[in-house]
């Protein structure tokens, strides 16, 4: 079976057409109705830009006759936002769809089929976007309002059935998603006929279904009878004929059956390159199509140009461009550099984190200064992140019944996105005006192999990987050459390999030695060193700095704890045994990039910044039970571990305050985090004034101190993940809990909370557990606090990777600064190794050389001495 990228952008699973809004109001007084049809008509025909003319002339036409707020505009609004959506102008197409239900809602009703129509059209907009959380409860609030309003044999409910359903389909969700396309096919068979488009439309859907589960026998006669209806109905050269010959030539080539295949590939990137034009989503994904299956044929030749074509318009998927370009590598049809040059640009147009575009957005305020550019680059970033939260609040607003709705709420939100729209658009005037050479560092091109090597010091080797379906890649680069290979693994096989390879660093398995079950294994850490590195060890071995940019599942793998020669035994028959595995950071000091492209940022850019004034702040020890002070004879001396106790956080909350009780129950209090911050503070010669320990380690202290001012900010805390606690909305680091929780101080330190803070931080430690996770289940790493650290300004993060050991979180941070203050030429990485490694070498104790206590950090960004 296909991974979930094939199944979304190749094999195709149809929405029925989107809904275009007649105006019945003004059906009587001119043909506003029949103008909606004929828009509608000239969309299923595949006539889009037609259609865009016509929708643009009917909302000038309305908004001029009526003002911008009738029910007619709303209606209109849809049309053409559905319009630029048929032409992949989802950009366009988005705000016109929320203008369009704001104005329907107070027009017709919440509860109205028109409502429902372009709510509908909204969330399919974001299914093509892959903004699967933010589809569902709209297609699902559709689905409701037509069942109600129109009843269960209703055409319109047929569609949002479907439409439904092709979410789900999209998500794997096979068993919810087949009955609903059945039940969608029988009323659409039953009222509109055995040969509607629709009823094609459905055929395919339900032939997916059954393929990429490979039951190909079922699945064949449907997507078949789907092209035939299709061919007949649509005309042979119709956009949706494209879908159906895309699906089943996609149906044969898992079947091996290339030679059927590949014409109907063909015949369907040309219809969709001349209905569509060749920069549009779809013909992307023809031509990718194509390219692929040429590929397997051993066709590079006639498979290049296609790959040239999807890298010079954005449209080429990684899965088909990188074999392409390393086959056309090896048999010299592309010069070397321009191979490799060409799959980097992929790699990192395909690739870019949301951490490493705060890093980006970090390079670009820091290398404004402090001047007013600074403060403008500043508030036009804060402004977008504004108006991303206000555009989820109004989306997830909209997808509620209307006794749940605040209708005034939803106002001031989107006045204050109007607002926030006009600001900006006055800022981009100005900068613009002022600084036009902001534009050319806001958005920066990717970077040519060159480039990338002449930011690396002789010390240094630099591994960036890409994760495909079937294969990933790996390139490897030092100052004087780049090599890059396959790797024979594709994204499932390697999240199965890193599951197995973190299951082995449980604290809690690992706290006596009575068992192997569920210990690390060092076996699986050496298989995956060979498979990861070892195709470029030659290149990377003598480097003692290695820099990882991962991606996909390998963002969750501490590349530190990967074994680079066989072990005697997978899993020793001591702890003691630990000791003597081939560790990777035996060899070499790692540190991890969100993208390639942020070692330029953090090197070139971020290095500008002016030097912080006081050398580092610290928040520990926080009171997570107020009655309990510091020195208490009820206050524990020692923790296990910085994690939370199972149960869900919503049990903590009492309408909008905390329950202390049940919270402090679940969170452990950290008396030892004292030490570790006072043991650093003496070391950095820090002000005893600068380190918040108790009741004084709050939300209001952090948000009152000048934080730019110090560099180095320091949490010693736990760490709650989303994802990992229901109903946890965002990740967030624990302070101490007031007594009168409030917006301002609730005890939660969240990410979006820290993308507001104002840092100037060479790094920030986040002494506490799980800091590296992503910020909901299948979510990138290093995301989450870490995007949010690095917005706020922070070259640098030091990490964990699992619940980390209380003694020796503390340790090991009192290790990494100690060693780095002895010599501050060897970088941070390297000082983090030395504290790792004598951790490890400690006889004192079996369990020091288990991997779970000594490795847990990881140092995200800037690693090296600058």
């Amino acid at each position: 079976m296909r991974s979930r990228n094939r199944l979304i952008f190749s094999v195709c699973l149809a929405l029925l057409s989107g809904t275009c809004l007649s105006a019945p109001s003004l059906a009587q007084k001119g043909d506003v109705a029949a103008l909606s049809a004929k828009i509608n008509e000239l969309g299923r025909a595949g006539k889009y830009t037609e259609a865009v003319a016509l929708a643009q002339a009917q909302v000038e036409s309305l908004e001029k006759r009526f003002g911008p707020a009738h029910r007619d505009v709303g209606a209109a609004l849809n049309n053409l936002a559905q319009a630029y959506g048929d032409q992949g102008r989802d950009s366009e197409a988005e705000p016109l769809f929320k203008r369009s239900i704001a104005i329907l809602e107070k027009t017709v009703g919440p509860d109205s089929p028109e409502v429902a129509a372009a709510l509908n059209n909204l969330a399919a907009l974001y299914q093509r976007q892959q903004r699967f959380a933010d589809a569902e409860p709209l297609f699902k609030r559709a689905l409701a309002v037509r069942e109600k309003a129109l009843g269960s044999g209703h055409p319109d409910l047929g569609q949002s059935l479907n439409n439904l359903a092709t979410h789900y389909e999209k998500l794997g969700r096979h068993g919810d998603s087949e009955p609903l396309f059945k039940r969608a096919l029988a009323i659409y068979e039953k009222a509109a006929g055995p040969e509607h488009p629709a009823v094609a439309t459905l055929l395919n859907n339900l032939g997916q279904v059954g393929k990429v589960q490979g039951r190909y026998a079922e699945a064949e006669p449907l997507i078949r009878r789907s092209l035939v209806i299709r061919e007949k109905v649509l005309g042979r050269e119709h956009p949706d004929v494209a879908r159906s010959l895309n699906n089943l030539a996609d149906l044969y080539e898992r079947q091996g059956r290339y030679a059927e295949a590949l014409p109907l590939y063909q015949r369907a990137a040309t219809i969709r390159e001349e209905a569509l034009g060749a920069n549009h989503p779809d013909s992307g994904i023809s031509l990718n199509n194509l390219a692929s299956l040429l590929q397997t044929l051993g066709r590079t030749t006639d498979a290049l140009p296609l790959t040239e074509k999807t890298l010079a318009n954005g449209r080429a998927q990684l899965r088909v461009a990188l074999p392409v370009l390393l086959a056309a590598q090896q048999q010299q049809l592309l010069p070397a550099g321009q191979a490799l040059d060409d799959a980097l640009n992929a790699v990192q147009r395909g690739t870019q984190s949301s951490a490493a575009s705060a890093v980006n957005k970090l390079a670009v305020r820091l290398a404004a200064g402090t001047d007013r550019l600074a403060q403008l680059v500043r508030r036009d970033q804060d402004l977008a992140d504004e108006a991303e939260k206000l555009d989820k609040a109004i989306v997830a607003a909209v997808s509620k019944d209307r006794a749940r709705r605040d209708v005034a709420a939803e106002q001031r939100s989107r006045d204050r996105l109007a607002a926030i729209s006009i600001e900006r658009a006055n800022l981009q005037k100005t900068f613009a005006g002022e600084f036009p050479d902001y534009a050319a560092l806001s958005n920066p091109l990717p970077l040519k192999a060159a480039e990338m090597q002449a930011l690396l010091s002789d010390n240094e080797a630099m591994v960036q990987f890409a994760v495909t379906e079937k294969a990933s890649y790996v390139f490897a680069m030092t100052r004087e050459r780049v090599e890059w290979r396959s790797i024979p693994l594709g994204a499932d096989a390697l999240s199965q390999k890193i599951a197995a390879f973190r299951r082995g660093l449980d604290i809690g398995k690992a706290s006596d030695a009575s068992g192997k079950s569920g210990l690390f294994d060092l076996a699986l850490a050496h298989e995956l060193y060979g498979t990861l590195l070892a195709p470029v060890d030659a290149l990377i071995k003598d480097k003692p700095s290695l820099l990882v940019v991962a991606s996909g599942a390998l963002t969750a793998l501490p590349f530190h704890l990967l074994v680079t020669e066989k072990p005697a035994a997978a899993i020793p028959d001591k702890f003691d045994g630990y000791r003597d595995a081939a560790w990777l950071l035996k060899r070499q000091a790692v540190s991890v990039l969100p993208s390639a492209a942020s070692l330029k940022a953090l090197r070139v850019f971020a290095a500008r910044s002016e030097q912080s004034t006081k050398p580092m702040t610290g928040f520990g020890d926080p009171i997570f039970n107020p009655a309990v002070k510091p020195g208490d004879g009820n206050r524990p001396t020692r923790t296990a571990a910085r994690s939370l106790a199972t149960g869900a956080y919503t049990d903590f909350w009492q309408g909008a305050g905390v329950d202390r009780a049940r919270l402090s129950d679940a969170l452990a209090q950290l008396p030892d985090t004292a030490d570790e911050l006072n043991a650093i503070a003496k070391n950095l010669g820090v002000a005893a004034a600068d380190i918040h320990l108790g009741e004084d380690a709050s939300e209001t202290t952090l948000k009152r101190t000048p934080l730019a001012d110090y560099g180095i900010v320091y949490f010693a805390t736990h760490g709650l993940v989303a994802g990992d606690v229901k109903g946890l909305a965002e990740p967030s680091l624990v302070l101490s809990i007031p007594k009168q929780p409030s917006e301002f101080d609730d005890g939660l330190l969240t990410a979006s909370e820290v993308a507001q803070l104002k840092l100037n931080a060479d790094w920030v430690v986040l002494s506490a557990c799980n800091t590296i996770a992503g910020d909901k289940p299948g979510a990138e790493a290093l995301s989450g606090l870490a995007r949010s650290f690095f917005y706020a300004g922070a070259r640098a993060l030091l990490v964990s990777h699992w619940a980390v050991n209380s003694e020796a979180a503390t340790r090991l941070s009192i290790s990494t600064f100690d060693r780095l203050k002895g010599d501050p030429k060897i970088g941070r990485a390297e000082a983090l190794r030395q504290a790792m490694l004598a951790y490890l070498n400690d006889a004192s104790s079996p369990r020091n050389a288990y991997p779970a206590f000594w490795a847990p950090f990881a140092l995200i960004g800037e690693g090296a001495a600058h």
